[in-house]
């Protein structure tokens, strides 16, 4: 099976570069695009006027800055070793729900994405992004534990 398209989402983390790193290695094996996401999670209660009247919001805004600075950077890093790389900076309250609802508007056929490998108590807490996917998509899952 050829993946023609794989989405990454990343966050800035080590873990993150894992699986963008493997993802890389995807794409030059099989030709394939690679579309880096991140998402902008809005409280509802701190973005409600951004949300609903198009306001400015400073932490919203430098949140947004972060990511497109964290995305740039990882598209240099991909870009300096031959891949084909395009970004979108997702918005919405729900990290897992924003990637899965990309990945179908993309026609990603391939979701690579990294974990942290929490267990117990941190999981509980925590949750995992990774894990929420893997439940929720029909699209293939390759997760990457750093």
């Amino acid at each position: 099976m050829a993946f023609q398209h794989i989405l990454v989402p990343i966050d800035g983390s080590e873990t993150a570069y894992a699986a963008f790193d493997k993802a890389a290695e995807f794409a030059k094996a099989f030709n394939s695009k690679i579309t880096l996401v991140q998402v902008l999670t809005l409280d509802p209660y701190i973005a409600a006027e951004y949300i609903t009247a198009a306001q400015t919001n400073q932490l919203i805004e430098r949140a947004r800055s972060s990511i497109l600075k964290t995305l740039a950077e990882a598209t240099d890093r991909l870009s300096a070793q031959g891949v084909h790389v395009d970004t979108q900076l997702l918005e919405g309250q729900v990290i897992y729900t924003e990637i899965i609802k990309a990945a179908k508007n993309l026609n990603a056929d391939l979701i690579v994405i990294g974990s942290h490998g929490r267990t117990g108590l941190k999981k509980f807490f925590l949750g995992s992004v990774a894990q929420s996917i893997l439940g929720e998509t029909d699209i293939p899952v390759l997760v990457v534990r750093k």
